[in-house]
């Protein structure tokens, strides 16, 4: 579904942040992606909807040529693709149900947009997927009024709204505490298993990675190390991954290893 083909992405300051990266994603697959700050995690995931656009190889979504899509085409593109930050992205001073329908905005018409009138049907999948993130009573509340876990429930909710074929995550659970960070990360594995969703985390909390994804891809200097099984990762691919850093991930990815065990 997602295939690289020795893709090269360069930024203006010439560094590497994809260099010759080759492989492929199939639909369904629950995929996370680690290494240091700056390895090219994020250009990895932001490449892919074209945030990022690449100077070099080729790079085919469900078939199509992602760099070629312009105007219309890549709007209609990126509906099938939902993204989820870090920062969350929502507008804290209103409603969550509010927030939810903005994932319709890019299909309604100019005044529907100005007036915030959602048509009704707009309004029943909006609603429909908070009760599948599990936060259907806080529909009508203020995002601001919610914690974090939550916040980033809506962010999941407004995503699902789109009924989106990937689901792309730029660090979704770092500004989490640790039990909130499990529980979005159950989120995450119930999409990807009931909805059969493809979801890629760039993550830096290996031992949630190694916990929850079925695949790890490992990226260093931009280029991929390691691409295999969770259950097959070994503290050798963990070193040539991170380096003399090694030593900060390396007892909680052994502790995830041997609870999985």
């Amino acid at each position: 579904m997602i295939k690289f083909d020795h893709v090269t992405k360069i930024y203006p300051n010439g560094v590497k942040g994809l260099d010759d990266v080759s492989l492929s994603i199939n639909q369904g697959e629950f995929v996370g992606i680690i290494g240091l700050s700056g390895a090219g995690k994020s250009t990895l995931i932001r490449a892919i909807n074209r945030m990022h656009n690449i100077q070099g190889g080729n790079l085919n979504v469900d078939g199509i040529d992602v760099e070629g899509l312009k105007g219309k085409e890549l709007r209609k593109f990126r509906r099938n693709i939902g993204m989820i930050f870090q920062s969350f992205n929502l507008v804290t001073r209103t409603t969550v149900i509010r927030n939810v329908l903005t994932s319709f905005v890019p299909d309604l018409p100019f005044w529907r947009v100005l007036l915030g009138v959602y048509p009704y049907e707009a309004k029943i999948r909006a609603l429909e997927s908070l009760d599948k993130m599990g936060i259907l009573e806080k529909a009508y509340a203020r995002v601001d009024q919610l914690s974090g876990g939550q916040q980033q429930r809506v962010a999941l909710s407004r995503t699902l709204a789109q009924n989106p074929k990937i689901i792309l995550a730029d660090e979704p659970v770092a500004a989490l505490d640790p039990v909130t960070a499990r529980a979005v990360m159950d989120d995450f594995s119930r999409i990807n298993r009931d909805m059969n969703i493809t979801v890629l985390i760039n993550i830096h909390h290996v031992d949630l990675a190694l916990e929850y994804v079925d695949r790890i891809i490992g990226i260093k200097a931009g280029r991929i190390v390691y691409d295999g099984p969770a259950s097959g990762i070994s503290n050798q691919n963990l070193e040539e991954i991170y380096g003399g850093d090694l030593a900060k991930v390396g007892n909680s990815a052994e502790l995830a290893k041997k609870e999985r065990a």
